[in-house]
């Protein structure tokens, strides 16, 4: 069953998308708004977090929250308050992704079954489902389910364990690109080459397009110089083998970009 916070996001965001909040407008009030969507201020507050590192909401302290679809997050300007008090950046968070996802894709495409990979092609599909109907929520949702699925996939416990464990950081991490509505497609992209590579059981690419999927996602933040996401996992012959195998993945509507992702 979905979360009450998740609910409230895709209600809010559906209002953003049809006018009801154009851009520039403000919320109203916590309690108020609240009272509104039938949900704590707790979950509001979790709702607004998570519509806010999709690029769609933008908090001004002292003034309120507003309406700001289609400005891109800037990662360098990310308190590390919203990683649950764990004082890391999102700079740090990028690092760690980088250093522990690679290897949980190779290991997933050596010791995956066949039905494992299948649900893992499933939860893909999910998320470009989502960025066709323009629903940025449930799309970085089936996002975190896809990076927790591959953690899972890697046959190792306790690798698995270390990554669940950040998993809202993770998620955070993982909204911030989709900000960036002209390389929206980007990441569904950059999935299906993780996919591909574990499908064809090719443990080197799959820790590089893993490597490459890390760092362009920090770089999309304005974050990747200086992260261990900037140097691939394996040789960059894997990792293009993987990287440049097009994949037709058609692109509409008023919020997205209709250009080539980067």
């Amino acid at each position: 069953m979905p979360r009450l916070s998740s609910i409230a996001a895709q209600s809010l965001q559906q209002q953003i998308l049809d006018g009801t909040l154009p851009a520039g407008s403000a919320l109203p009030g916590q309690r108020q708004l609240a009272a509104t969507l039938g949900i704590s201020r707790a979950a509001l507050r979790e709702a607004v977090s998570t519509l806010e590192a999709l690029g769609l909401l933008r908090s001004q302290p002292g003034k309120g929250v507003f309406v700001s679809a289609g400005e891109a997050r800037d990662g360098t300007q990310i308190s590390a308050s919203v990683f649950g008090g764990l004082q890391a950046t999102p700079r740090e968070m990028f690092q760690f992704r980088a250093i522990v996802e690679p290897p949980a894709a190779a290991l997933a495409a050596s010791v995956a079954s066949d039905a494992a990979i299948a649900r893992l092609a499933a939860t893909q599909d999910a998320m470009e489902t989502a960025l066709h109907a323009q629903d940025l929520v449930a799309a970085s949702e089936a996002d975190l389910a896809f990076h927790l699925g591959i953690a899972a996939l890697s046959g190792n416990p306790m690798l698995d364990a270390v990554i669940r464990s950040m998993e809202a950081p993770i998620a955070y991490s993982l909204r911030l690109p989709f900000a960036d509505i002209e390389s929206v497609w980007a990441p569904a992209e950059e999935h299906r080459a993780v996919l591909r590579a574990i499908q064809v059981r090719d443990a080197a690419a799959a820790q590089a397009a893993m490597s490459h999927h890390i760092a362009r996602a920090a770089a999309r933040v304005g974050l990747a110089p200086g992260t261990p996401a900037d140097t691939p996992a394996t040789t960059p012959d894997a990792a293009s083998a993987v990287i440049t195998e097009p994949h037709d993945m058609p692109r509409k509507g008023p919020v997205f970009s209709t250009g080539a992702s980067t």
